[in-house]
């Protein structure tokens, strides 16, 4: 019990933070260089801008129905996180607001630095299991109804006419423009802390050689090697396949291995985005 207190209280001090540092994004560069932070904050911002509805307000009314919905839909802890999320969100616009300076400089930079920031906040929401608005549950619920269409397109399409509304808003087609380079900035930020971390590389080895590989990489690199059973299409002979993980400074070890045992080896390098396990991230 004590422990599952001490989760709740870091999730919650991690969604506080996050959403913090994701306002103080909005309301320092963001939103006084006419730059759209995209998803629902970014319908916020037009609405503040046009209608002079504090995004705080608007931030929270547009994400009650859409967390009732996926509530209804989906269930879970997921829904009930986002919504803890999307109130800390809603209260830190109203403070940040307050107590932040503006930031009136260069738009590509507040494009820049803004994003880098929101990216910052949006990972320590993400990295607890949550999301800090509604755009991630309305791609769900388009992608439960449509299954062709993936969550990915869904929220790059949502994003994109919010971008469009923003710049037709403030008149400045420049402003769709620095929006795309803020949302780029927050896209890479988010990629390094939540999955940059856990990037490597997935290894297959086809080799005469796998019993000598498989122990040198198990001796010099610590990896773990899993050997598969496989048989060639046209010989129709038997070999193993060596599976690796490993990060993507210790491919060059991996190559010197290769080529000291067997130099016709045939390997196959792939990107493996997030890896879990002994060596790597401990399972969550």
């Amino acid at each position: 019990m004590k422990k599952r207190i001490r989760t709740v209280l870091f999730d919650m001090i991690c969604y506080f933070a996050g959403a913090f540092i994701f306002s103080a994004a909005v309301n320092m560069f963001i939103y006084p260089s006419e730059i759209s932070p995209g998803g629902l904050t970014g319908v916020a911002a037009v609405f503040e801008y046009v209608l002079s509805v504090p995004m705080s307000v608007s931030v929270l009314v547009l994400n009650i129905p859409i967390l009732v919905l996926g509530f209804i839909k989906f269930g879970g802890g997921f829904i009930l996180r986002t919504a803890v999320a999307t109130v800390f969100v809603s209260f830190n616009l109203s403070l940040t607001e307050k107590l932040l300076p503006v930031f009136n400089i260069d738009k590509i930079l507040a494009a820049i630095f803004g994003g880098i920031l929101m990216g910052v906040g949006i990972s320590l929401v993400m990295l607890r299991g949550a999301t800090t608005g509604g755009i991630d549950i309305i791609a769900k619920l388009i992608n439960n109804r449509f299954r062709h269409i993936s969550v990915g397109k869904i929220i790059l399409s949502v994003d994109a006419v919010v971008i469009i509304l923003a710049s037709l808003a403030y008149r400045n087609f420049e402003s769709a423009l620095y929006s795309v380079v803020a949302m780029y900035s927050a896209s890479q930020i988010l990629d390094l802390i939540v999955y940059g971390a856990d990037k490597g590389k997935l290894i297959y080895i086809i080799t005469n050689e796998p019993k000598a590989i498989c122990r040198e990489i198990n001796i010099k690199l610590k990896r773990g090697v899993t050997a598969l059973k496989g048989f060639g299409g046209y010989t129709r002979k038997e070999k193993e396949v060596l599976l690796c993980s490993v990060r993507k400074y210790e491919i060059t070890a991996v190559y010197d291995i290769i080529r000291a045992f067997d130099p016709t080896a045939f390997v196959i390098v792939s990107d493996a985005v997030e890896i879990t396990g002994q060596g790597f991230r401990k399972m969550q």
